[in-house]
């Protein structure tokens, strides 16, 4: 299995940002925590502050890999375009966001990208991507049965 991890603007930050909201981990831990607790799975990271690149990157999806996992930053309470990239994207996808977002300000209260996703995990700091492997996994052999 094959899952692009795709994470948004000022995530390159993590380790410096609001531990309370993002944890101590940097983005590069996190990856790390991936490949050491799926190691079967081939994972292919991409962080970018600019949102035609995950725009982009989301496009070039097809017949590459098996799922996605999206942190889109701040770009998930914003972007109509990243939203309607993502539902056209026809391989399991799951939103992940560190901070527990129900808890955070009001304009974070919006998720317009996360309609373009299977689901979304807020709250688990990086357990979050852990947990949509999983989900991600679990999605794609269902899809397989139908």
């Amino acid at each position: 299995m094959k899952i692009l991890v795709l994470n948004g603007p000022n995530l390159n930050l993590l380790g410096a940002r609001d531990k309370k909201y993002y944890g101590s981990l940097t983005l590069r831990k996190i990856e790390e925590k991936l490949c050491l607790e799926y190691p079967k799975i081939k994972f292919t990271f991409f962080q970018s502050n600019l949102e035609g690149e995950l725009i982009n990157q989301i496009q070039n999806i097809r017949k590459k890999f098996n799922g996605l996992i999206i942190n889109p930053g701040g770009y998930a309470h914003t972007s109509v375009a990243l939203r309607d990239a993502l539902a056209e994207c026809k391989v399991p996808k799951v939103e992940v966001h560190l901070s527990h977002l129900v808890n955070r300000e009001n304009f974070r209260q919006n998720l317009i990208t996360a309609s373009g996703c299977d689901g979304y995990i807020s709250g688990f700091k990086e357990l979050g991507y852990l947990a949509a492997v999983l989900l991600i996994e679990k999605l794609f052999e269902s899809r397989k049965e139908n």
